[in-house]
């Protein structure tokens, strides 16, 4: 199930992702299934051969970002855009994800959300432990998180107010789609369905996985190279993610009734109004796709999430929300190069803005004039 080498248990050792990351894999309670564990990963900006130029040395705030479905963390890029913003970054895979993944364990399943509070907590001392080693004191901590791990992370932060000095929502599975009647009339049927048969797996969608397709690379079928990726000639969005296949299926992955009711009840307490405290900033794409048949346009829209019922849902997460849309893909850290550098940019403006500390300073470096790519 797992061909990479596990990471050391409570230690930190070489992380798969190569020079200047770290890992360590976090022993948890038992579950049903058997030994669950959580996995943290670590930036290390001062051992990156591609550390950002003018990343500073001492790192005024941290970091945790929680990964989505079908998913865990790998986007080099991102650690080292939030080191050059003045952060320690840091990443989880949580229980049953990535590098948390142990062969007895049905991929991803939790039957409540809340489950991963005690998987946040682990994370969070080992953090504090690092803040109290480095400076005597905890950093500020914002917390990201992409699709399911940014639903994970809205309902973390409304039940911890206080907690963070901001959250990062990168395309949230905040709802199922715009027609709010839709979620209404199939989470009763999901719910009888988990309590029953929990581990069933459910058929949410048919035909082609095309958010899979769009991080593979420019394709032959999709003729000649835009004009936009020309001088780009290796970077991802040209010659593809390189993501663990088993654990990033290129397929999907098949969705068990009692993750999915778990979900469900997720949207229901966003509908419902949060109030987080924390400013908060959402970077989803400029539109969804509707198509049933790829096209290259893909690249540069939501292929799985309805991004105008995240932007409805937004408003009401809390007092202060920033969106900020691009013509992006769903995770919109792995968009085309131009679109990075306006996320980039984006998030290093937020940020300088809204992260400040107890004497009005900012916590960030000074924004720079332009952005350097490093995936």
């Amino acid at each position: 199930m797992n061909e990479s080498p596990a990471p050391a248990l409570n230690e930190w050792a070489p992380d798969i992702l190569g020079a200047g990351f770290e890992a360590k894999q976090i022993q948890l309670h038992d579950d049903d299934e058997g030994e669950v564990v959580c996995t943290l990963v670590r930036h290390q900006p001062e051992a990156d051969p591609q550390q950002i130029e003018g990343t500073p040395a001492r790192a005024q705030f941290s970091v945790l970002y929680i990964h989505g479905w079908n998913d865990y963390f790998f986007q080099k890029e991102l650690a080292r855009q939030w080191s050059r913003i003045g952060a320690r970054f840091y990443a989880i895979d949580l229980r049953k994800y990535g590098r948390s993944w142990l062969d007895h364990q049905t991929f991803g399943y939790v039957d409540t959300l809340e489950t991963y509070d005690e998987d946040m907590h682990a994370a969070l001392q080992a953090i504090k432990a690092e803040d109290e080693a480095e400076t005597g004191a905890l950093r500020p901590l914002v917390l990201s998180g992409h699709s399911t791990g940014g639903l994970t992370a809205t309902l973390w932060a409304d039940r911890h107010p206080g907690a963070l000095a901001g959250l990062v929502l990168n395309a949230p599975w905040l709802e199922l789609s715009s027609f709010t009647a839709i979620r209404n009339a199939s989470h009763p049927v999901i719910e009888r369905i988990a309590a029953v048969s929990p581990y069933r797996p459910l058929t949410l969608s048919s035909g082609p996985n095309f958010y899979g397709m769009s991080l593979s690379g420019w394709l032959p079928e999709d003729g000649e190279l835009p004009l936009e990726l020309e001088d780009y000639p290796d970077d991802p969005s040209v010659v593809g993610w390189g993501t663990n296949p088993k654990w990033k299926n290129p397929a999907g992955q098949q969705t068990p009734a009692g993750w999915f009711n778990a979900v469900l009840y997720g949207h229901d307490r966003v509908a419902e109004g949060l109030d987080i405290t924390c400013p908060i900033l959402m970077e989803i794409s400029v539109e969804s796709s509707s198509g049933d048949k790829w096209d290259p346009i893909m690249r540069r829209q939501d292929t799985v999430l309805d991004v105008e019922a995240l932007a409805q849902r937004a408003v009401n997460l809390g007092r202060n929300v920033n969106i900020q849309r691009f013509e992006a893909k769903h995770d919109v850290a792995l968009s085309d190069p131009e679109v990075r550098r306006e996320i980039w940019m984006g998030l290093f403006r937020w940020a300088h803005a809204y992260l400040r500390a107890e004497d009005g300073s900012s916590l960030c470096a000074e924004i720079p004039q332009t952005i350097t790519l490093c995936p």
